[in-house]
């Protein structure tokens, strides 16, 4: 008889939480496979290093503003507003997070297309790539909730059958992300362990966890030891700034009680050797518009220009 495999990344099992040292690589790509429009090897071994890179000014004002514009299109579209993709704050109606934006908007699609961002992310992760998932996250002023500290490896390996350590998020700002709007924070060198979390997770969970995540989030003792290591870093900066972390990088943010609203778009790049499995501890698959299955093709980059075409 043949033993299954053991999980090396195990979690939400009967067993406590614990603390695993990550076996797979954080940068997949050779020197050799890196396109000219990547990061440069300084912004590389930063990556490696702290497992994520904030790219300032990365798109100019003009460009971020035909994007703010789709996006804040999107959240007050009536027919957007109904759909299952498009998630509410607890207790209100204002809108959290808008999922598979890259489907819903010609204008988010091109982006996710962009050839600077992904020539980025198939040089991190050393082959071709497709959206695992998108989705542009709002917190409007006085009243955006947190998001709670998670690595979304853990949920996208347990929930959604994700292999290995091989995506990343690329988090484009579309507003000035300061200190006093909840940016997102970072575990910096948190991506080379991995946090076995406990609990047992109920099937649909994602209906409860994309307002509050309850389930996958990392015990205050394995979190604190993390924050001891490697301390805690805002992702600041003026919008058309860029973030790249990779998927197991510790991260979350504080609520918004400032008046100045924050928008990002998310982009999941995932690599097409590490397509979805089955989802661990007989889960239900999470629908497409959270974890894609059957739309990963390959991404065909596209140039720039198409924001110009917006403004026009």
């Amino acid at each position: 008889m043949i033993t299954p495999a053991r999980d090396i990344y195990a979690s939400r099992s009967d067993r406590a939480a614990g603390i695993v040292q990550r076996r797979d690589p954080v940068v997949w790509g050779t020197p050799e496979q890196s396109p000219a429009a990547g990061l440069d090897g300084e912004q590389l071994d930063r990556y490696q290093r702290d497992g994520f890179i904030l790219l300032k000014n990365f798109f100019s004002a003009q460009e971020t503003e035909a994007l703010m514009q789709e996006v804040r299109r999107l959240s007050q579209d009536p027919s957007v507003r109904r759909r299952e993709e498009a998630i509410t704050e607890r207790g209100s109606d204002a809108v959290r997070s808008i999922f598979m934006v890259h489907r819903l908007s010609k204008v988010l699609s091109r982006l996710s297309q962009d050839r600077r961002l992904v020539g980025i992310a198939r040089q991190i992760l050393g082959s071709e790539v497709y959206i695992h998932q998108s989705r542009a996250n709002l917190k409007p002023g006085f009243q955006g909730k947190e998001f709670y500290w998670h690595s979304d490896f853990e949920t996208w390996h347990i929930e959604d059958g994700m292999p290995a350590m091989r995506a990343l998020s690329c988090s484009v700002l579309l507003t000035d992300n300061l200190h006093s709007n909840g940016p997102l924070m970072l575990v910096p060198g948190s991506h080379r362990q991995f946090i076995s979390c406990v609990g047992t997770t109920p099937q649909d969970h994602y209906k409860q966890s994309l307002k509050k995540q309850e389930y996958g989030v990392p015990d205050p003792v394995s979190l604190q030891m993390l924050v001891d290591q490697g301390g805690i870093e805002s992702m600041t900066g003026p919008a058309g700034s860029v973030v790249f972390f990779d998927c197991n990088t510790m991260h979350g943010s504080n609520s918004n009680i400032s008046p100045y609203p924050r928008a990002n778009v998310f982009m999941v790049y995932n690599s097409v050797e590490n397509r979805l499995g089955p989802p661990r501890h007989g889960l239900a698959p999470r629908p497409e518009f959270i974890a894609a299955r059957a739309d990963c093709d390959a991404i065909q980059p596209v140039d720039p220009g198409y924001l110009r075409a917006v403004r026009g």
